[in-house]
């Protein structure tokens, strides 16, 4: 990559620039970034995972940036208009906008008023007035009136407009507008006209007459607007001191202060065209381009922190579990499954009106949990998911018996997907939802990868952003949680897989088909036989799967193959066995890091070997709750203000936290009412899933709102 681009990183990164630069070659090389900010720590300093996510995604924008660049040097060179000076400046630009301000005045386009004028002659007369080469503009236009041009007035509007096109193509004025409007301007939104009655129009009521200044806009008000603008609701517009605009572009424009008054005149005009005509609409427009890119980052930050948390919640683990999808009317599809989640039946029970079959259906829960030796029950939080949870817990379970609600959201969209069908090809919809809701229970970060990340539900304006950006860090995130958990390497199904770094898809798909015709994996060694799978695959893959009761007991570990003659050379040195190593906290506290350091391994690697000696394999979430909602509500009628619930928090947003008090309407926390004055975010006091105690503020029937409060 070019030095440029590694010194601008490394500046906005505040990192050394050798610590991007060995970054970015080892992406080049195929490095992932779980493996690189776990495995290659003394190559980028121990740049941390979100580090090296960052590098990744500036490597890929500068990428896209000189693919733009040789367009455009190719554009300029064909219309022989390229020098030196211009090639220099365009190859040293780093900013994707200054660029588009340097290309601006070469680029393509449609038949203008200033293209109409230098066509009847009038480039002289516009650059002598901008140059102030003359002292009376009038006199000097009346040389250019000819049969192409009818009048003095005429001549002189003419060069107005070629002076109007060429200050708005000057990089220097457009980025003083840029910087006006960005740190000044004031965003505002109307209703549109004729949709006052209009009921779609109604949840955006609260920008029906709107204003703020543009570098204040919370993201989630932006995207808002920016929404109801393109759905035909708002009408959307920045406004800044139309004076100081044109001040700005005045003192960028006028050659010298000792312009004649008829020359002023001309410039001033001229100056006053081009914002309204052309630049104000450009820089309104790349303003809110701006913003909205900002926007975009925040949003998806949230977004992307939400999933983690989300994926990471704590697995009940590999326990026999009954999981049901509930439903009124047509009742509540159950399943059983073992503890390596299969399906073992199905089956469906009646426990709610209009049906009642309540006896029946109490009798075929306790039949099913005996026969399959159920230890956990998984119940889906949609419709009728508190009754259902209501009805199970008073049938008399066994003790042992826990029960638990688990989200449903993006179930409905796994049981119909391809990688459900290929599942479970024989079942419905209602049978697949089912085992996923069990199966989330079990383990929730290998059900959810199946599932596009968008339709989980925990971000804010998700279909509004940026969707390449959007899909950049979900994938990141998912990547990150599946491979800071690690994989069982004979049980993970491929979708789970083709998250390992280095795996993929397809890689994924050859080890399934290798472990059903070879049985399971005895050693990581074994993965060199899989069909497709190198050495670089291998290299980037192996430390992040796992296999139980394999005969090295550093196969079920983070300890990378690479460095297991490190651990036996520790072993060796301590007079014991690798198996006596593992976990031994005494022998571990014997071991002196500093022996083992060469030119390739340093303290950062040899830190975290010892680290996963003393705790092999060990699972980073944390240990399931179970939670019980209030018993007082079933419905928002229920809810009354002064009320304090037990509640679980849902989705994280910038403007507040959604959470799940036991009926079907989700409760606000807005971020005024987190408990502190001093908390800007919600993000850094709550988490996805956390339980909490919430007081209810207000109750809105008609909107079917509740705001809720940690304050207590």
């Amino acid at each position: 990559m070019n030095s440029i681009y590694i010194d601008y990183i490394a500046e906005k990164m505040q990192v050394a620039s050798w610590r991007v630069s060995h970054c970015i070659e080892l992406f080049d090389e195929g490095a992932t970034i779980p493996f690189i900010s776990r495995y290659r720590k003394e190559r980028t300093g121990a740049l941390d995972e979100m580090q090296v996510a960052e590098i990744k995604h500036y490597h890929l924008y500068f990428d896209e940036l000189e693919k733009r660049k040789a367009t455009i040097l190719k554009s300029i060179s064909e219309q022989g208009k390229l020098t030196d000076e211009l090639q220099q400046s365009i190859e040293a630009q780093v900013d994707a906008q200054a660029l588009e301000d340097i290309y601006l005045p070469y680029k393509p386009k449609k038949r203008t008023r200033a293209m109409i004028a230098k066509e009847k002659g009038l480039e002289p007369l516009a650059k002598a007035i901008i140059n102030a080469e003359i002292s009376d503009a009038v006199q000097f236009a009346g040389k250019f009136v000819s049969d192409k041009v009818g009048s003095v007035d005429e001549a002189l509007e003419g060069a107005r407009d070629i002076i109007a096109e060429k200050v708005s193509e000057t990089p220097q004025v457009r980025a003083q507008l840029r910087d006006l409007y960005t740190k000044w301007g004031t965003v505002s939104s109307r209703l549109v006209k004729g949709k006052e009655e209009d009921e779609q129009a109604l949840k955006y009521r609260n920008y029906f007459e709107f204003s703020e200044k543009l570098d204040r806009i919370p993201p989630h008000r932006l995207l808002a607007i920016l929404r109801a603008s393109n759905e035909g609701v708002l009408s959307l517009k920045i406004d800044v001191n139309e004076d100081h605009a044109i001040e700005r572009i005045s003192k960028k424009t006028y050659p010298s202060r000792h312009a004649s008054a008829s020359v002023r005149q001309q410039l001033d005009e001229a100056i006053r065209d081009s914002y309204k005509r052309l630049l104000h609409p450009s820089i309104e427009n790349e303003s809110l381009k701006i913003a909205k890119e900002k926007a975009d980052v925040e949003s998806i930050k949230v977004f992307g922190e939400n999933l983690r948390q989300l994926l990471l919640a704590p697995p009940v683990g590999q326990k026999r579990t009954m999981a049901l999808d509930p439903g009124f009317r047509t009742g509540c599809k159950l399943v059983c499954l073992d503890a390596q989640g299969n399906l073992l039946c199905n089956d469906t029970i009646y426990p709610h009106p209009p049906v009642n079959e309540r006896i029946a259906s109490m009798n075929k829960v306790l039949d099913l949990v005996d026969k399959y030796k159920i230890e956990v029950i998984a119940i889906g939080n949609g419709t009728a998911g508190r009754e259902t949870e209501n009805f199970i817990k008073r049938i008399g379970l066994p003790e042992f018996v826990q029960v638990f609600s688990v989200s449903e959201d993006g179930a409905s969209i796994y049981s119909a997907s391809p990688v459900a069908i290929e599942e479970f090809p024989e079942y419905d919809v209602t049978v697949r939802g089912a085992v996923s809701i069990g199966r989330r229970l079990m383990d929730p970060l290998a059900e959810l990868v199946k599932i596009d990340p968008k339709s989980i539900g925990v971000g804010q304006y998700q279909h509004d952003v940026d969707q390449n950006l959007l899909k950049e860090t979900l994938d990141n995130t998912v990547e990150s949680c599946v491979n800071s958990v690690g994989v069982n390497l004979n049980t993970a199904s491929k979708h789970l897989l083709s998250y390992v770094s280095g795996i993929g898809p397809a890689l994924a798909a050859s080890i399934v088909d290798y472990r059903t015709e070879n049985g399971t994996f005895s050693s990581r060694k074994q993965l060199t036989k899989v069909k497709r799978l190198g050495d670089k695959a291998f290299e980037q893959c192996a430390g992040f799967l796992r296999i139980p009761g394999a005969a090295n007991p550093l196969d079920n570990s983070a300890v990378h193959p690479e460095s297991y003659h490190i651990v036996e050379k520790m072993a060796s040195d301590l007079g014991c066995k690798v198996t006596e190593l593992i976990g031994n906290e005494q022998l571990i506290a014997k071991i002196d890091l500093k022996k083992y350091v060469t030119s390739d391994v340093g303290m950062d690697t040899l830190t975290d070997i010892k680290k996963e000696l003393a705790k092999p394999g060990s699972d980073p979430r944390n240990e399931i709750q179970t939670f019980s909602f209030s018993e007082e509500i079933s419905t928002i009628e229920d809810v009354r203000v002064g009320m304090i619930l037990p509640g679980i928090v849902t989705n994280i947003t910038d403007f507040g936290a959604f959470v799940d008090i036991g009926i079907k309407q989700n409760g606000l926390i807005h971020v005024s009412r987190m408990g502190s004055k001093f908390v800007t975010k919600p993000a850094d006091i709550l988490k996805i899933h956390q339980h909490v105690n919430v007081k209810v503020v207000d109750v809105d029937l008609q909107r079917q709102r509740i705001g809720l409060s940690l304050n207590f």
